[in-house]
């Protein structure tokens, strides 16, 4: 063959691929706008959610900088003088941010311990549920207070616990007896109501997910389990869990990123002036000093701070996450 007579090539050799030309490479851009052009209306689709991120999540943080000034309106955000570390100095040396972070991380912590794994565990009992009709009546019934404003919550919890007109509230004081209690402003049920409100309001949409998972299970699986003898727990055990351990991994990331999140609406709605030793949080304290008060680059201090942990603990949960060989985030 002719390529005997060529020293080093031997019909054996593969083909190396040579890169594109200039005038290939010229062609990439074309390429490119052809596709843009094919999948136009996709782009167009995508339009309206780019154009909100843009304005409402990337431009406002034009303004973080006037954290690190003494921001006087008249003066403007160039006009402004800087003194850098000062909000900061004055956030954590004031006599209000242990108070906060105590509030904000006990309610952090009762999130996690109860609203987290509600979601997971009623996919899980949805899931065994073996009557379709019976199935997706109770998923709509879970969904519908996703859908709620947090003032409706709100204003069905006093009508429920009020003092004065709360079914529930009168209810357990004819049964108990005792002195009437007034579970809306009292400090000691501020934490229990708030865990119970997320808790109807966020485990029906929650369960999305995790069914979502479950339903990419390959039932063979469960057909293995049960010739080897396994009963439904071993099946929950060594089947359903792992399968859907991806998604209460991401969950759990994202969830560790809201910590100091609290949310203002339901926590401002729920605020009285007998509880508020226990609901000053985060996001109320930034309303209180920013709105009212007047002090813009103090409470910028405050969000930037809460933003800024929120963000190193996603990043800590997710490099964590992949130490223990579990897929991250990212």
């Amino acid at each position: 063959m002719a390529t005997d007579l060529v020293p080093g090539v031997t019909p054996e050799t593969p083909k190396t691929s040579r890169p594109p030309s200039g005038r290939a490479a010229r062609r990439a851009p074309g390429r490119v706008l052809a596709s843009a052009l094919r999948h136009r209306w996709l782009y167009v689709m995508l339009l309206p959610g780019v154009v909100y991120f843009l304005v409402f999540k990337y431009w406002p943080m034009y303004g973080l900088h006037i954290a690190f000034k003494e921001y006087l309106p008249f003066l403007g955000y160039s006009g402004s003088p800087w003194v850098g570390f000062k909000q900061f100095q004055t956030l954590f040396a004031g006599p209000d941010f242990g108070r906060l972070m105590l509030n904000t991380l006990i309610l952090a912590l009762l999130t996690i311990v109860f609203v987290f794994p509600a979601p997971i565990v009623v996919a899980l009992m949805l899931n065994e549920l073996r009557t379709v009709l019976v199935k997706r009546s109770i998923q709509s019934l879970i969904y519908i207070p996703h859908f709620l404003s947090w003032t409706i919550v709100a204003s069905l919890t006093y009508l429920l616990f009020s003092v004065d007109f709360g079914v529930l509230a009168n209810f357990i004081h004819t049964l108990v007896g005792g002195e009437q209690v007034d579970y809306v402003a009292q400090e000691t049920w501020f934490r229990p109501i708030i865990v119970l409100q997320l808790l109807w309001k966020q485990t029906g949409w929650g369960t999305i997910i995790y069914l979502a998972a479950l339903a990419g299970v390959d039932t063979q699986l469960y057909e293995a389990a049960r010739v080897d003898g396994a009963g439904r727990w071993r099946q929950l055990w060594h089947i359903t869990l792992p399968a859907i351990r991806p998604a209460i991994v991401v969950m759990a990331i994202l969830t560790s990123g809201h910590l100091l999140d609290s949310g203002f609406e339901q926590i401002w709605l729920m605020t009285t002036s007998l509880n508020r030793s226990v609901s000053d949080v985060f996001d109320t304290y930034v309303y209180y000093i920013g709105i009212t008060q007047g002090a813009y680059s103090y409470s910028t201090a405050v969000g930037l701070f809460k933003g800024a942990t929120g963000v190193l603990l996603i990043a800590g949960s997710n490099w964590l996450a992949k130490r223990l060989g579990q897929r991250g985030l990212y």
